[in-house]
């Protein structure tokens, strides 16, 4: 049984990625058993969600970091990386990295991210890796 707070980040990430980006559904909603979801709460509404899935080598791969279209510009999710990044700590991870996308490179850099490697088509979506070294 998945709970609430599970299906809320669910429909987020369809109203960001499958909705307003064109991702196809079964690439966006695959891999689901496994990784750790973070969600970003605001008067017990979901507004922000990522999740992260341990790699080799004491790193944690950060991904499907949404924000509600209202809620963006307001920090949230610098706030919901940080979070991530201290849980990492906590837990003796090193290094942090995601596929981000071209667009929001700027966004993971004022975070501290570096890109590392060349670009990327996902979903029909240009990325770069990126990684953060804690």
């Amino acid at each position: 049984m998945r709970s609430t707070l599970y299906q809320q980040i669910l429909d987020l990430r369809k109203e960001v990625f499958i909705k307003e980006q064109h991702v196809p559904a079964n690439l966006e909603l695959k891999d689901e058993q496994g990784p750790i979801y973070y969600g970003g709460l605001i008067n017990n509404n979901l507004v922000c969600c990522a999740r992260v899935k341990e790699e080799h080598d004491k790193t944690w791969h950060i991904q499907r970091v949404a924000t509600k279209a209202t809620f963006r510009g307001q920090g949230l999710n610098s706030q919901l990386i940080k979070r991530i990044e201290n849980d990492a700590q906590a837990k003796g991870i090193s290094t942090l990295i995601l596929g981000a996308q071209d667009q929001a490179q700027g966004f993971y850099l004022k975070l501290g991210f570096k890109v590392v490697g060349d670009a990327f088509i996902d979903a029909g979506i240009s990325h770069h890796m990126m990684q953060k070294k804690i």
